[in-house]
């Protein structure tokens, strides 16, 4: 919490010493459009490791932070520009990530701990540029990202673009994004220096690489009506599985092997948004997704937020989601994939098996452009609550904070 205050401290002095400049500089051409400062905690548990081919404990905690600074200047046409500067810090313990290291020789539950791998703490700065053309209704740009934790590298670009017409009730958008990834191969502890059925040693570096397009169509269909259709078709390849994560076969008593899935994955997510304004306080905010991919795996989602304003400024949000997924062909429980079936690939992770999961929270929001709680340049502040729970008996809280200073 100290931490938290400090910072939003900084954010503070800064925004004050900016505008004070911008105030004296008349004919300054960039200027600072807000600064946003984002806190959040989640917490975990369940007993579905697959860390320890599928039982164990799941108990994750993350606290994360991100703060996010928008300048902007307008150009002699009056086309506007756009920089974002962003960096994200998080940190976080796993108890399941603590048993990559257990010793195996006795059973698949023995609790030797690796407190080397039990956290981490993962840094992605990023930068990106946007630029606006008024009079012809259409936005251009791209950003760079990168990030790092002890065992994962990624390095990402995107480009988009945005088109709306005269009336702007129609808008169509596109991104295309690229993430050259590089883990590095961390080998369960009994399997090291080299996996029986991976051709990856401990230490080696092996790519992940994922390529992705993301197309939207948003109409106006009336004064209350506005919908969008939504995808965002993915390619991924490389070691897309994780090489830490062991797998138990059942006719092959407590010796374990590393998860081994396919090298490469087609994503097809396909969604569609709608936002109905029922008078001057409740908007309906409705969302359904439908998802295929080439590991067979198949999702449905649907989601309902119901914003109600109490004032002008202040407004409360219930939120439900429910998901159901049909599990890829690869996925069995502990000990239920058998060496005698001659299986290529196999993991034992829940986060692929085949469940329904349900997300509860409310979101709180108050904005003001005089200030809040006596602090002018903070215009919006919105904390977030959720509760989540899934078929397989994983539940997880996560609460987030958000701070935009203008």
């Amino acid at each position: 919490m100290k931490k938290v205050v400090i910072t939003v401290a900084a954010l503070i002095f800064f925004l004050n010493v900016s505008k004070a400049q911008t105030d004296s500089t008349k004919y300054r051409k960039l200027k600072i459009d807000e600064v946003n400062f984002v806190t959040s905690y989640y917490h975990q548990n369940g007993q579905n490791s697959a860390v320890t081919g599928g039982i164990g404990d799941e108990r994750l905690d993350d606290s994360g932070n991100s703060i996010d600074l928008q300048l902007s200047k307008f150009d002699k046409k009056n086309n506007k520009h756009i920089f974002g500067i962003e960096l994200g810090v998080d940190a976080y313990s796993s108890a399941s990530s603590d048993q990559i290291d257990l010793n195996a020789i006795t059973s698949a539950s023995t609790n030797a701990i690796s407190h080397a791998s039990s956290h981490d703490v993962r840094i992605s700065p990023s930068a990106s540029y946007l630029f606006e053309n008024t009079k012809h209704n259409y936005s251009l740009g791209g950003g760079l990202s990168f990030s790092n934790e002890f065992d994962y590298t990624s390095m990402g670009t995107n480009i988009l673009f945005s088109k709306s017409s005269k009336d702007k009730n129609t808008e169509f958008s596109a991104k295309a994004s690229v993430f050259l990834d590089t883990w590095k191969v961390i080998l369960p502890a009994e399997l090291r220096p080299a996996s029986p059925n991976l051709k990856y040693n401990q230490g080696d570096k092996a790519p992940r690489n994922s390529y992705n397009l993301a197309l939207g169509l948003t109409q106006v269909i009336n004064q209350r009506l506005q919908m969008s259709v939504l995808t965002d078709i993915g390619y991924q390849k490389g070691l897309l599985g994780t090489a830490y994560q062991r797998v138990y076969f059942g006719d092959n008593g407590n010796n374990a092997y590393s998860e081994k899935l396919p090298d490469n994955r087609f994503k097809l997510p396909i969604g569609v948004r709608a936002n109905y304004f029922l008078g001057d306080r409740f908007i309906l905010r409705a969302f359904y997704r439908y998802y295929t991919d080439s590991w067979k795996l198949t999702a449905h989602t649907a989601e309902l937020e119901v914003p109600y304003k109490i004032t002008p400024f202040m407004s409360i949000a219930p939120f439900y989601r429910f998901n159901t997924q049909s599990g890829i062909k690869y996925f069995k429980p502990y000990k239920e994939h058998m060496l005698s079936d001659n299986e290529s690939y196999y993991t034992s992770d829940y986060d692929l098996s085949k469940f329904t999961s349900n997300l509860f929270g409310l979101n709180f929001r108050v904005t003001s452009a005089n200030g809040i709680f006596g602090i002018k340049q903070l215009n919006t502040l919105e904390m977030r609550y959720s509760y989540y729970n899934r078929s397989t008996n994983l539940t997880s809280h996560l609460i987030t904070l958000a701070l935009k200073f203008k």
